[in-house]
């Protein structure tokens, strides 16, 4: 399709990543966004007809709706990028993380369903999987995943629980934790994607910030079989993505000079910036990633899915279009 005007429904554009892949694809000459009449929005009629209308559609809704939305397509020429949970692990849609593999970037261009990857998996994914496949992580060594997102990241609600003047959280609790059961709906994501033989565990978290997210996966290096290094762990990650546009590895001296991390460093980008902290003596490592959980960890991504399926430029419609150096 490439240099044709690709006609685009987004089924869901009036929550927040819906509204922020709109945002991006509203100025390009080469889409044609349809829109459904604000007062049939839930008339399944006329969603039907432009789900079947659209050369691709993208899913900004829950888990069910979603379902929902991909049985009422019948035309066989719709693809389709859901932004929701509900097909992330399944084997019959294609992850939309063109950097999980070598081969990914292949399978997301010519898919004809792609899955956008939730925001605290691509980080986890990012860092865990290169070290799965290099055989410094064994596929079956227990992973623990902490993350901290900014309050967008949980939808409506969370967002009008911290906005809000009536019901608002109280000031004295700027972070906490939740998903306590440990059975976070990320958690087979991760599983999958990483590659792990596992589940990991999993302890998410949000703060009195709008959107940012840090991703971190501590690691006892004494305890893996290979006995890695930070060196062979940043070496690992910096093969991987060389010449990625979006993923960027910092170097040992950037990451040496940092006193302290902070969750908000990229957004507006769909931009990842990845590192390994450790001490001295090679005994521990934290790997940490840095995103924009409404940029490369959710719309971001749907637009760089949706660059590929149609043969464009991959950072069309992007914030940050040029390649980001990756370090050697």
């Amino acid at each position: 399709m490439a240099g044709a005007r690709a006609r685009v429904f987004i089924d869901g554009d009036a929550g927040t990543t819906g509204l922020q892949i709109r945002a991006r694809l509203e100025p390009r000459d080469d889409i044609e966004l349809l829109r459904i009449d604000p007062a049939r929005r839930k008339d399944a009629d006329a969603r039907a007809e432009l789900l079947n209308a659209a050369d691709v559609v993208i899913l900004c809704l829950p888990d069910d709706a979603a379902r929902e939305a991909v049985s009422l397509i019948t035309a066989p020429q719709v693809r389709v990028i859901d932004a929701s949970t509900a097909h992330r692990t399944s084997g019959s849609w294609v992850y939309g993380l063109p950097e999980l593999s070598p081969v990914q970037r292949a399978a997301v261009a010519s898919a004809r369903r792609v899955s956008n990857p939730g925001c605290y998996p691509t980080g986890a994914v990012l860092l865990v999987r290169p070290l799965v496949d290099a055989g410094l992580v064994p596929a079956g060594h227990p992973i623990t995943v902490n993350a901290v997102s900014g309050y967008s990241g949980g939808g409506r609600k969370m967002i009008e629980e911290f906005e809000g003047t009536e019901g608002a959280a109280p000031a004295g609790h700027p972070f906490r934790l939740y998903g306590l059961g440990l059975s976070h709906k990320h958690v087979p994501e991760i599983h999958r994607h990483a590659g792990l033989s596992h589940r990991p565990l999993f302890v998410p978290s949000v703060g009195r910030f709008a959107q940012g997210m840090l991703v971190s996966v501590p690691l006892a290096l004494w305890a893996l079989p290979a006995q890695p290094s930070l060196g062979d762990l940043r070496r690992a990650l910096t093969e991987r993505y060389r010449g990625e546009r979006f993923i960027e590895m910092a170097d040992a001296a950037e990451t040496a000079a940092l006193a302290s991390l902070a969750p908000e460093g990229l957004n507006g980008t769909n931009r990842v910036r990845l590192h390994v902290f450790g001490n001295e003596d090679d005994s521990h490592a934290v790997l940490v990633a840095l995103l924009d959980n409404l940029g490369k960890g959710a719309s971001g991504a749907a637009v760089q899915s949706l660059n590929l399926m149609l043969g464009r430029d991959e950072a069309l419609g992007l914030e940050d279009g040029t390649a980001a150096a990756v370090a050697a």
